[in-house]
Order: C-alpha cells, then sequence, then structure tokens
C-alpha cells in the first residue's frame, strides 16, 4: 500500500472514531438530560397566589321559566348586578351571567358569569346552591387577569341578597 493511500486510510478511521465518540458522548448528554427529566419535581398542591374580594349586590336576579312553570329543571336564572369592595361600600365593577337550574329539589343550578373589574374581567363556572355556599371554578380573564386559574368562594349574606365572591387566582 503506498504511504499516500495509508495517510488516507489513518486520516478516514481517525474520523470514524472521532464521529462515533461525538455520538457517544451527544448519547450519553441525552440520556442524562432524559434522566434528569424523570427526576422532575412533584406538581405542588394549588396555592393561591392573589386573592380579590368582591360583594355583589343581587338585585336583578331574575327567572326566566322554560315553559314547565316556576322553579323546575331546565329554567334559567339571569342576572346583571353590581359588585362592591370586599367592605362593601364602594362599587367596583359587576356582573354578568346565567344559571340553569338542574334538581330543584335539591336546589341546585350549574352557572357561568363573569365579573368586570377596573383591571380586567373574571370568569366562572359551576354550581350555586340554594341553601348552602359553593366553589366555582375561574376558566379565565381579560386584562390583569388573562392567564388566571384557580377557583372562586361564593358565600351568601343578608340572606341571599349579597354574595362574597372570593377569587383565589394561581
Amino acid at each position: 500500500m503506498s504511504a499516500t493511500k495509508s495517510a488516507r486510510r489513518r486520516l478516514v478511521l481517525a474520523s470514524t472514531a472521532a464521529l462515533g465518540g461525538a455520538a457517544i458522548a451527544a448519547g450519553a448528554v441525552g440520556a442524562a438530560g432524559a434522566a434528569g427529566a424523570t427526576r422532575a419535581k412533584a406538581p405542588r398542591a394549588y396555592v393561591a397566589v392573589r386573592t380579590i374580594h368582591v360583594v355583589e349586590h343581587a338585585i336583578t336576579d331574575t327567572e326566566v321559566p322554560t315553559g314547565g312553570g316556576k322553579d323546575v329543571k331546565g329554567n334559567i336564572l339571569v342576572f346583571n348586578n353590581p359588585v362592591f369592595d370586599a367592605a362593601d361600600t364602594k362599587q367596583v365593577g359587576h356582573d354578568e351571567g346565567f344559571c340553569t337550574r338542574i334538581a330543584p329539589k335539591e336546589g341546585i343550578w350549574e352557572c357561568l358569569w363573569t365579573t368586570f373589574l377596573k383591571q380586567g374581567q373574571l370568569t366562572v363556572q359551576g354550581p350555586f346552591y340554594d341553601t348552602r355556599n359553593s366553589v366555582l371554578s375561574i376558566t379565565g380573564g381579560t386584562g390583569r387577569y388573562r392567564s388566571s386559574r384557580g377557583e372562586m368562594v361564593l358565600n351568601s349574606r343578608n340572606g341571599g341578597t349579597k354574595y362574597d365572591f372570593i377569587f383565589r387566582l394561581s
């Protein structure tokens, strides 16, 4: 074999070895990264990072019969009420929404509404009970609340003429 062919052969072998070593090293790094990914922290429990408390004055609530009379399954409750600060002294916005009567004997409605505040809107969905408080899901928002999720605690006040809306944003 000539000196030129021998030199070329050593160069090819050296290049192949170098590329193979690089591939093995890359694989090792990838495997280490994948192994690290499997050791990621478990999801943490829900923690509210911000709470907004307003008080709704339920003055426009109107039940719309759907053909079966008053307080029957399928009836719709519509509303557009003012909301006040937590001290219940200054109006800070309003809400708009509706509820569908699900089970009259059990006092259950399924609701969807939006609360309009100066810095944006918060939308909730979930149960409303005639005789007890409930927790609804925050399904979205706008403005300062555009990425919000979490829950809204709904507490009845004054026999159902006012409601605490306690938004726990995550």
